[in-house]
């Protein structure tokens, strides 16, 4: 792929941030970036003339790409995007970062993020490589990296002497991390047109699904006086934590089996971390089997602490098989973690069950790594990805910018480095355990009519990825558009997974006489920044004082990750999902904005007490409303959507359980053209918008084919008419004929010469006496309107004008 073409300022003369050896000897003259001419910039006329455009004035002026309620706080002129080398605007906004073109004024999608969706930022110093005359004079470039959640790592340069950097870094200081969540955008634009519904009553609408009773549909009413708890032969809806005092995380309705009274859900809450108790996340609508959830049990230091109720309750999940009289179905008990990090919980009160404690049991771990592992292994595949692609954050070290094809400049030993670069980041083995794991439980689930039961640590990051996966597999609704939305607020919202930790938001936590303290992550975390790569120049960090290191300890990707494994899955099965690769994207990059507030706080009950359903958008409605612009050629359908093909469980086999790079989403900034390439789904859209013109072409000339022939049967019946009527004329006309010759014989008989003309009229001469004409003649002939003519020769001529019918005169 070729690198990306140069911005040329006004002069012609082509400028860079490369520290290439050749470009500094073209610049050996140079002392500074304004001598440079690096990019041109305009003043605009509010400016004083003799004053520089400083980015701490607050423009006015009214951009129409912003969204509603996004102001302008900062604004940088002369900035340069350095992973393209583009020159132009870089605005700060109450939302976003944005990055206009200097030539089209068009917004660069590289270079404009959502505040929120930048993980962290830092200023830097590049101080480029120059002649050994002018060493002292060659100035240092201003720099500021910011690395984003999605994937992208992206640098600006600014202009010397304009202290504009300081500008937009204080900017972001003061936006991306508020100390308050009412101060996020999606409080100030409101809910707007995208009005959120009851998230409690969305809930209720799956678990009347899940026990059978989808025809009931809850009210607010239903949920304020209790009412909500039906129930069926196995399973009932409980509404002990219907105020959230047994357990803050978990939702306020819970399944529960039916022989479990509400005093025994409660004691046996006690046993498990933050009192999540084993709960149903999903049944089988045949078998009877479930997918259950909790923490890990508090079985002590010594391994050996029980509970008569966790125990019964757990045994209440293994129902009798309906196939086989009396016996009761096997229950597998799955954590999450590795063996030997459940042991170590030990010291802290945690562990795992014991299967001869519980009834028909078996322990299995999965060995898939905590959150901090998977934050890790994200900044290294990131930085892979940024050193490797073709966009370099930096502008130089990217094998593809400046060998063009030659990859890695021809040398092997770059490309195995590469490779094993992407293996170490441990990423794909990651989701590939997740993957495994969701599989195995399905296929036990599907397979044996088992129970799962699933946990982890405390049963809200890898137990949630494992549910929610293994229902996507089990349950062809969960792969419709309103499906999905059911199963992330069941499993990812209702069960309190916490959103606002794992992507770096202001939590709610209780302080003294302040309820909800809306508290500022200030923790590094162990995120490194893009390496420090210096082949013709040197990268150095300000210190930690210019440095802002945004991410906690709890920020992870879990959320991420579990999309990641989804579009595998999607990748695998293409006729399975109602939705496409697109909306999955778009969706990720939604919650990422924080545009929206259904994914705040960190449980229902924080967001319920905060008012967020209420205060602002909802993603949901935004994506449906989407959709509906388009109809079902949207992009994010899914043209290959087979429903009858995919109407049951989905079982990968282990050995397809091998994932890749996901393009749409790990590439698109890295590598853009590659992302898209060759992408099948792309292509098959547009021969089906192809066909869609066509179709709806041919229906249009089918229906003017109808017309036309429905007009054509319509004339066809009108000649069948005016062909009677005309045969009817005919034969009038034939006796009229016949009448006329009668007629005609009559006067001749009497000796008279008759001539017919061509007009109609009728002549007959008379040569004897008048006298001697019979009377009754003369009455006859003027009964015919007939005349009697004297010529000078006073022979009698008689001329009759004969009124005969158009039919007539024809013949």
């Amino acid at each position: 792929m070729a690198a990306p073409p140069r911005k040329r300022s006004g002069g012609g003369r082509t400028t860079s941030l490369r520290g290439d050896t050749s470009e500094s000897d073209k610049l050996e003259s140079t002392t500074s970036w304004d001598a440079l001419e690096w990019t041109k910039i305009e003043v605009p006329s509010k400016f004083p003339s003799n004053s520089r455009p400083d980015s701490r004035y607050v423009s006015h002026v009214k951009f129409d790409f912003l969204l509603e309620a996004e102001q302008v706080i900062v604004e940088g002129y002369g900035v340069v995007l350095v992973n393209t080398d583009e020159a132009g605007t870089l605005i700060v906004t109450n939302f976003r970062l944005i990055f206009l073109s200097e030539g089209t004024r068009n917004i660069i999608a590289l270079g404009t993020i959502p505040l929120t969706t930048i993980e962290k930022f830092s200023k830097m110093v590049m101080k480029a490589q120059s002649a050994p005359r002018q060493f002292d004079k060659t100035p240092s470039r201003r720099l500021l990296q910011v690395i984003g959640k999605d994937m992208r790592i992206i640098v600006f340069g600014f202009r010397p002497k304009t202290k504009q950097r300081r500008a937009v870094f204080d900017a972001l200081l003061r936006c991306t991390k508020p100390a308050s969540l009412w101060d996020l955008y999606a409080f100030t634009s409101g809910p707007s047109k995208f009005k959120n519904s009851n998230p409690k009553e969305r809930l209720l609408i799956e678990y009347f699904r899940l026990l059978g009773e989808g025809s009931f549909r809850p009210s607010m009413s239903m949920i304020e006086n209790g009412s909500f708890t039906f129930s069926n032969d196995l399973w009932r809806i409980s509404s002990i934590n219907s105020n959230y005092a047994m357990c803050q995380s978990y939702p306020f309705a819970l399944i529960v089996p039916k022989g479990i009274s509400d005093e025994e859900v409660l004691q046996a809450s006690t046993f498990r971390a933050r009192c999540r108790l084993p709960v149903v996340s999903w049944c089988h609508p045949r078998s009877g089997a479930v997918l259950a959830r909790s923490s890990q049990p508090l079985v002590g230091l010594m391994m050996n602490m029980r509970s008569n109720t966790d125990e019964k309750l757990v045994a209440a999940l293994c129902t009798q098989l309906a196939s086989v009289r009396g016996a009761r179905r096997k229950l597998y008990i799955a954590d999450a973690r590795p063996r030997k990090n459940a042991l170590a919980n030990g010291a802290m009160g945690g562990g795992s069950e014991s299967s001869s404690n519980y009834f028909q049991s078996e322990i299995v771990f999965f060995g898939i790594d905590n959150i901090h592992a998977m934050r890790d292994s994200l900044a290294r595949l990131r930085d892979y990805l940024d050193t490797y692609g073709a966009t370099s954050s930096d502008g130089m070290s990217s094998f593809l910018r400046h060998g063009g094809w030659t990859w890695g400049g021809g040398n092997l030993s770059s490309m195995s480095a590469s490779v094993s670069t992407l293996g170490d980041s441990g990423w794909l083995i990651h989701v590939q355990n997740v993957l495994a794991g969701s599989a195995w439980i399905a296929a036990r689930v599907a397979l044996e009519s088992a129970s799962v039961l699933v946990h982890c640590s405390d049963g809200w990051d890898r137990t949630t990825q494992l549910v929610s996966l293994a229902s996507l597999l089990l349950d062809p609704y969960y792969r419709t558009f309103t499906g999905f939305q059911a199963l992330v607020e069941k499993d990812w919202l209702g069960f309190g997974h916490p959103f606002s930790d794992r992507i770096g938001m202001p939590t709610v936590s209780g302080s003294g006489n302040v309820p909800y303290e809306l508290t500022r992550q200030t923790s590094t975390g162990s995120f490194s920044t893009s390496p420090m790569r210096q082949p013709s120049g040197s990268f150095t960090s300000q210190g930690p004082s210019s440095t802002h290191a945004q991410t906690s300890n709890n920020y992870s990707p879990i959320f991420m990750q579990w999309i990641d494994c989804v579009s595998q899955l999607l990748r695998m099965y293409p006729s399975a999902f109602e939705f496409s690769m697109v909306f999955l994207v778009d969706f990720l990059d939604c919650l990422l904005s924080c545009r929206f507030g259904n994914f705040f706080c960190n449980s229902e009950k924080e967001r319920q007490e905060c008012g967020v359903s209420e205060a602002c958008g909802c993603l949901w409605a935004y994506l449906a409303d989407l959709r509906a612009s388009e109809g079902s050629s949207h992009v994010h359908y899914n043209f290959f959507y087979d429903p009858v093909k995919h109407a049951d469980a989905l079982l990968p086999p282990a050995a397809a359980l091998a994932p890749t790079l996901w393009p749409q989403f790990h590439l698109r900034w890295a590598c853009p053209s590659e992302a898209q390439a060759g992408e099948l789904e792309a292509q098959f859209r547009k021969m089906a918008v192809k066909f869609s013109e066509l179709q709806k072409a041919k229906e249009v000339a089918e229906r003017k084919a109808k017309e036309i022939t429905t007009t054509m049967e319509s004339l066809s019946a009108e000649l069948r008419n005016e062909k009677q009527l005309s045969s009817l004329a005919m034969n009038q006309a034939k006796r009229a004929s016949k009448e006329n010759e009668a007629i005609k014989r009559a006067v001749q008989s009497l000796g008279c010469n008759v001539h017919f003309s061509t007009t109609g009229d009728c002549t007959v001469g008379i040569e004897s006496n008048p006298t001697e004409i019979p009377q009754k003649f003369i009455n006859s002939s003027s009964k015919r309107d007939g005349t009697l003519q004297n010529d000078e020769k006073s022979d009698l001529s008689v001329s009759i004008t004969v009124a005969r019918c158009w039919l007539c005169t024809a013949q």
